[in-house]
Formats: C-alpha cells, structure tokens, sequence
C-alpha cells in the first residue's frame, strides 16, 4: 500500500509542475528586480493588481489571452498526435488575411452571414496552409518541424506580397499633402464584419467598463475552441485514435488505426485552430490585415502549450497568465519610468517554460523509476 500512495504522489507531482515552474519564475524574476535596485514586492503588487485588480485590468489581460488562446490550442492539438506544430505562425498569417479579404471584398452581405463566413474562411485557411506538412508527414515521413518552419516564412512573404495588393488607399490627409499610401495593410473590413466588443455587451446591461478596451467576442469563440478541442479528444472516435497515435503509432496502427489519416486530420485541426487568431486581430481590434499584430503570437502558442500540459484547460489558463504578465508588465514599465523593462516579462516566460519541461521531465523518471520498484 506504501508504494501506492508513493506513486500517487509522484504523479501528482507531475500535475503540478505547472505551477512549480510559475514560482521558480517569480522567484528568478525578484532576483533580477533586485540586482536592478528595485523592490519586487511593488514591482509585483503593481503588475498583478493593476492586470487583475480591475474590470479594465481583466479585459486588456483577456484580449492579450486570446490569440494565445488559439495556437497555444494548436500547438497541444498536434502534440497529441506526436506532432510539433511549428507553422501556427504561417497558418495564423493566412487564415487572419482570408478572413481580412472576406471582409473587405464581400461588403453587402449582412452580419449575420458575414460574421460567420469571416470565422469559418479564418480556419479554413489555417487549416489548408497546415494541411502541407501534415500530408508530406503522413505520406513521405519528412519532419513537420522543419516545414512547418519553412511554412512559416512562405507564409509571411506571402501575405506580404498580398498587403501590398490590397493596400489600403491613401487618406484624405494623405491625399491633400501629396504622400502616398505607405503603411503596409489592408483596407479594413466592413462594419458588418465586426466583433462586438465587450464595451457595448457591458454597456447595455449598465455595467461600467471603458470603452476603449479591445476585449471582443473572440475571447468567447476561442473558450468555445477550447471546449470543441476536449470534446473531440476526449469524447470522440477521432480523438481516440489521434491519442493513440501520438502515444505509440506502431500500436495504434496494428491495432487497426490509420496513423497517416490522423496526421492529417489533427494537422488540419491544428491549422484551423490557428488560422483563429484572426477573429481576435482582425475582426475585433483593427479591423484590417497588418502582419506585426501576428508577430510572435504562433512561437508564444508552443510555451503556452507546454506551460498547459496539452490539455485545452490548462492552455487557456497558460493563456491568461502570459496575458498578465503582458499587461502587467506594461504597466510595471510606466510606473517605474522604465527603469523594470518590459523584456522582463520575455525572462520570465522563459523560465516558465524552461522549468515546466526540466520539472516535468524530473516527475516522469521518478515515476518511471517507482513503477520499476512495484
């Protein structure tokens, strides 16, 4: 029986390793505010209170959570399948820029079908672009991580080749002065192709929240993702087989599972998935296509994933506390007139991560070795 609770408690040492990595981080982080010659308690009461003391606070932390929110979905989608999606940058460039041409070429549809054709041509998107190295996967056996790389800058020429295309044209200002249209990005998308924000919800059932905060509906899509994501691994045939795939593909396939049709599939899902982040960038926040609102967002996803353990639950708290140290670290930044840079949140995300794979790595032989033990 002693050996029993001892393995329960390994493994619960494995769930929580998440968190183990969070305070380490803190940790690290107070050492480094401190060599700076400031005091990490400010630093910190003033970075969690102002991204979470507040409605303002909450929202501008849910908007940075959002598109985190898709391709950390992304990312732990294919990991399920033993696949490291590497391209939620490429697949998050093409789907945003379809769902930006939608939106600005189909104007005369009305909202209720404009909305939903601009969600669904997002993921579409995401999904053909990630298609490609899930079928060369699938059918040649070359490494996704490499493609998916490759991908990622075909994809980033790509739609900046088509900004240019459909650049927007030049403002009345611009016109009266003589300057051409320089800004690389698209013509924004028609009002009925907007998200409403959460302002105008908040504002109509008489609740105060400032109207300039970038909140949206996407937030509320990328939750409904979350839920589509467990649904399907968890409660599905499909998602059956993709597990089993990515826990043994050799097993799963003398078992009667194709592995090469579930590559495929949860590649596509993955793209799809990613392809999202355009509901967020796109039609809630500038309403136009401009490639440095994506920057990052696809690399970000893959810590998010880590830090989430692969599970949709976990990726959307992920998701949410890189988006408090985002906001929070903004904030520390003017209050303390530069003096806490904002690369400092860059740190402590990456001793997050760096600590939630040697933590995890750390519970898995212990467990591995007490199993041996029994």
């Amino acid at each position: 029986m002693k050996s029993i609770k001892k393995i329960d408690y390994f493994i619960l040492l494995e769930k929580i390793t998440p968190l183990i990595a969070v305070i380490i981080a803190l940790l690290v982080g107070a050492i480094v505010i401190i060599l700076i010659g400031e005091n990490p308690i400010f630093v910190y009461k003033t970075l969690f209170g102002y991204a979470i003391g507040n409605r303002d606070g909450w929202g501008n932390v849910l908007f940075r959570a959002t598109p985190l929110i898709f391709t950390g979905l992304a990312v732990a989608f294919a990991f399920r399948c033993g696949l490291f999606n590497i391209g939620g940058e490429g697949q998050m460039y093409i789907g945003a820029f379809l769902a930006a041409w939608v939106g600005f070429t189909f104007t005369n549809l009305p909202s209720f079908i404009l909305i939903p054709l601009c969600i669904l041509t997002a993921a579409a998107g995401g999904a053909l672009w990630a298609a490609v190295p899930g079928i060369l996967k699938a059918k040649t056996g070359v490494s996704e991580v490499i493609v998916t790389i490759m991908m990622n800058w075909i994809a980033s020429s790509l739609t900046f080749f088509l900004v240019l295309k459909f650049k927007a044209p030049p403002t009345e200002a611009m016109i009266a002065a003589g300057v051409k249209q320089m800004i690389p990005h698209t013509k924004e998308i028609a009002e009925a192709a907007r998200l409403p924000r959460l302002y105008t919800i908040f504002k109509s059932l008489n609740i105060d929240f400032l109207a300039h905060n970038q909140v949206n509906m996407s937030f509320f899509i990328a939750i409904g993702v979350a839920i589509l994501a467990y649904y399907i691994l968890w409660k599905t045939n499909l998602g059956y087989e993709i597990r089993a795939v990515g826990y043994n593909p050799l097993a799963a396939e003398y078992g009667g599972i194709s592995v090469a049709k579930n590559i495929v599939l949860a590649m596509v899902i993955s793209g799809a998935f990613a392809g999202l982040v355009g509901t967020n960038e796109v039609m809630g926040f500038k309403y136009r296509w401009r490639q440095e609102l994506f920057t990052g967002l696809g690399f970000n996803g893959i810590a998010v994933a880590l830090l989430g353990k692969n599970h949709p639950l976990g990726v959307v708290l992920a998701a949410i506390l890189f988006g408090i140290l985002n906001y929070g670290g903004a904030i520390v930044n003017i209050y303390t007139a530069g003096r806490i840079p904002r690369e400092l949140i860059m740190v402590l995300q990456a001793v997050i991560v760096i600590f939630v794979v040697i933590s995890d790595e750390v519970a898995k032989r212990l467990i591995r070795q007490r199993r041996k033990v029994v």
